[in-house]
């Protein structure tokens, strides 16, 4: 295991690896790119998402009695349904595959990104480690906002009981673990870097657009996430390997796709 890095430390490797873009014509061109890529993705589903947390602040019952769906029915007809999901998991491939197309035109490759396959065992042992890392603290905080009325109750699937739902879950948290991880932390901090931005600013940034797009399910899951997200953009920082990120990000959000499926019809706490 990799000894303890303090976050200066982080952030000179980091600084070390990108070298800013000091041609402004390519600069321009940079800044429109992180600007239109966000408006189309994650930046968008932030700002949805703060509409959606003012919508629940003004609705008339507290937050606590109001319910934030992931993985909602799209339809009563069981095969339209599944159509529906796939679709949703191939918007979610074509987010984590775009900032690749566009690092590529830059010359930056996935290797440079952390997709490595070097020491595969070791990465799939940090990977479990994030998981238990950030799922533990983030059901008692999950369970704590809600207790305390700063949260939604969070229905982690709407899926109707179907011989494809799992399937569709598993894919669903694959899909999310890959966008979230390749987009928010591999592509964004390379740009950031490349565009000037400390890598302190650009850690709290990457840290706060993941809150953002989280905030549907109150304040408790957006302080999560952006516990989440400056966890994630540190470790990323200190070892670009992106790899352990994803996986981790993938068995959290199964854990709790199956997990609230299968626990919430015999279980009242969730």
């Amino acid at each position: 295991m990799r000894r303890a890095l303090s976050p200066r430390e982080a952030f000179r490797r980091h600084a070390s690896r990108f070298d800013p873009v000091t041609d402004p014509r390519i600069r321009r061109l940079l800044v429109v790119e992180l600007v239109v890529v966000l408006l189309v993705t994650f930046g968008l589903s932030g700002l949805y998402s703060v509409l959606d947390l003012v919508s629940a602040l003004l609705a008339p019952e507290d937050l606590t009695d109001q319910t934030a769906t992931l993985n909602a029915s799209r339809s009563a007809h069981s095969w339209l349904d599944l159509a529906y999901q796939l679709l949703g998991v191939l918007r979610m491939a074509a987010w984590s595959l775009l900032p690749l197309v566009l690092l590529a035109h830059s010359g930056i490759g996935p290797r440079a990104v952390g997709l490595v396959r070097d020491r595969a065992g070791g990465q799939v042992a940090w990977g479990l480690a994030l998981t238990a890392v950030i799922g533990i603290p983030g059901l008692a905080l999950y369970l704590g906002a809600v207790a305390a009325g700063f949260n939604l109750q969070v229905s982690a699937s709407g899926l109707t009981e179907t011989w494809w739902r799992p399937i569709v879950l598993m894919l669903a948290a694959a899909g999310n673990g890959a966008a979230e991880e390749i987009l928010v932390v591999g592509y964004l901090l390379i740009r950031l870097r490349q565009l000037g931005v400390p890598p302190a600013l650009a850690l709290i940034g990457t840290a706060l657009l993941r809150g953002s797009y989280h905030l549907y399910q109150g304040f408790g899951g957006g302080l999560g996430n952006l516990a989440m997200g400056i966890v994630f953009a540190l470790w990323w920082m200190r070892t670009r390997r992106l790899w352990p990120l994803i996986l981790a990000h993938t068995l959290l959000d199964v854990v709790a796709f199956l997990g609230y499926a299968l626990l919430a019809p015999h279980v009242t706490w969730l």
